[in-house]
Parts: C-alpha cells; sequence; structure tokens
C-alpha cells in the first residue's frame, strides 16, 4: 500500500449531518481523530458521548493507538468531543493559531473579559505551513480562513480535511457570514486546496443529504474543480463573493451557534461546575445577524 495514503474512517452523526474521521497509518496502527461530535440535546439540555464511543470502539477493533485529537476550526453546530477524548486516549489535541482571534471575537460577545484568549484550551496550536505526522503519514497544516478565522486544513498524505470550506459537488461551498468569516477569503482558500494534485482525495466536514441522497463525505479535487455547484458557476473572486453572500444573506444561524461557540472556543471543555453542581451555558441575546423570521 501506498505509504502516503492513511486509511480513513468516516463516521456520519446525522443530528447535525457532521462527519468525523478516524485517519490511520496502515504501516504503523497510529491514527488521528478529526473533529469529534458531543452529542448535545438542545431541548433537554443533556449531553452523551455516543458518537465519542463508536470512534472509540472502531480504534479498539481496528487496533489503532491515537496520536492526535484535531479540530479543523471552532465548530458552531455541535460541540467537541475532544476533552473526553483525550481523557480516554490520552491523546494531545490541536486546532489552528488563529484560534485566538476567534476567541477574543466571542469572549465580546458572550460578555467574557477574563477569558484567557491565548489557545491555552489545547496542546498544540499548529502554524500556517507546519507539519507533523501520523504514524509515518506526513501531515502538512494549510490555512484556510473564510468560514471562519480559524478554520485549517489537514492534508494528511493524499487526503484533505477541509471541513467547512468545500462540500461534496452537488452542495457547494459553506457559508461565511459567522463573526469574522469572509467569503472573499474562502474563495482563495478553495484555491489553495483545489491546486492540490487533481488525484488528492477530499473529505468533508459535513453533507446536508441534498434531495433526500445517502451521506457522502469524500471526493477529488478534479471532481470538486469539475462539477461542484458553486465553483463551476464562478470564474472570477467577485463573482464567488456575489453568489456566496446572496446565499448567507437567505440563511439562518445554525440552531447550536450560540450553544456551540461557548464550548467550542473553550476548547470543548464544559463550563465548570457551579455551587450547587450543576453546569451552566450563557445565552447572549441579540448578539448575531441575518434573524429569518419567516
Amino acid at each position: 500500500m501506498d505509504s502516503a495514503r492513511p486509511l480513513v474512517k468516516g463516521i456520519f452523526d446525522k443530528r447535525t449531518f457532521s462527519i468525523q474521521y478516524v485517519v490511520s497509518d496502515p504501516a504503523t496502527g497510529k491514527c488521528a481523530i478529526i473533529d469529534p461530535v458531543l452529542d448535545f440535546d438542545e431541548k433537554s439540555g443533556a449531553t452523551a458521548t455516543k458518537n465519542a464511543d463508536a470512534i472509540l470502539a472502531y480504534v479498539e477493533n481496528e487496533r489503532l493507538t491515537v496520536e492526535w485529537i484535531l479540530d479543523t476550526h471552532p465548530h458552531a453546530d455541535h460541540f467537541s468531543a475532544a476533552p473526553y477524548l483525550k481523557e480516554k486516549t490520552g491523546a494531545p489535541t490541536a486546532i489552528g493559531s488563529r484560534i485566538v482571534e476567534v476567541q477574543e471575537i466571542w469572549k465580546g460577545i458572550y460578555g467574557w473579559p477574563d477569558f484567557p484568549a491565548d489557545g491555552s484550551q489545547w496542546d498544540r496550536l499548529f502554524a500556517e505551513g507546519e507539519t507533523f505526522s501520523i504514524g509515518s503519514i506526513p501531515v502538512q497544516v494549510l490555512f484556510s480562513p473564510g468560514h471562519t478565522l480559524a478554520s485549517i486544513t489537514y492534508v494528511a498524505g493524499d487526503a484533505a480535511f477541509v471541513h467547512d470550506t468545500l462540500f461534496m459537488p452537488d452542495s457547494g461551498t459553506a457559508r461565511c457570514d459567522f463573526p469574522g468569516g469572509s467569503a472573499a477569503r474562502l474563495w482563495t482558500s478553495i484555491g489553495d486546496i483545489l491546486a492540490l494534485p487533481d488525484e488528492t482525495r477530499i473529505f468533508v466536514g459535513h453533507d446536508y443529504q441534498p434531495g433526500g441522497r445517502e451521506p457522502l463525505w469524500e471526493s477529488t479535487v478534479a471532481e470538486q474543480k469539475a462539477t461542484n455547484t458553486h465553483i463551476s458557476k464562478c470564474r472570477t473572486e467577485a463573482e464567488f463573493v456575489a453568489l456566496r453572500e446572496g446565499r448567507d444573506k437567505t440563511l439562518p444561524m445554525p440552531k447550536l451557534i450560540l450553544h456551540a461557540l461557548q464550548i467550542n472556543m473553550n476548547g470543548g471543555h464544559l463550563p465548570a461546575p457551579d455551587a450547587n453542581g450543576g453546569r451552566h451555558l450563557k445565552f447572549p441575546l441579540n448578539a448575531l445577524k441575518h434573524a429569518v423570521w419567516e
């Protein structure tokens, strides 16, 4: 087997339409977990570890050793299970170094002047272009801002984990109207991703199953360039920005964005217990634009 071709296991969470990945090196049995989901029911306030436990079961069944727990960005639609998985595996957590800029924005939105916006909630902050490895497989960190300021792509051998930049070709690209987002930056980030070799496998972070089809999460650079419903329509940055911003104006905010960002800007750590042992989220009113009333 090609030494630069990792095995990729995708685990789909139908509640949030998220795909979590276990990326493993066949030669060494070492692996990384990317963008794991901590289950959360917003109606009851309950959390659970069903998704994370499914990841751990796969790791155990395949006799893998977890080297990394990686997030591509601070997610707006689910809680990160990184702290739980670190507790279970001992593997370090990591994210891109521009997380500190996202923390600075959101500490203001949540009214937390004393929140440490320094990235210390993770074990490792990756810089642009930094390299590391999963077993013997080289991994490069490619900054991919646009959806968020802190979004990154992990290029592991022939596989690129792009999360909220590109979706499957029939779904287009990710929204850019969150605080710190930019459609122009996303256009540049997508160009960087599509400059990878045509055979590079592209693994997306969400699939919303257009037309009710089954969940899909793997394509290639060549397929994205040829058939992505947004990219194929836009020859210039200006065309893309107009398309993306026009579409974003019609979209409601994700239902969990105000729940999730206060967890994920804190490395996935839940709020500390209060004097009675309970944990509480903080929910700012009138903090975000683009309410869709009808």
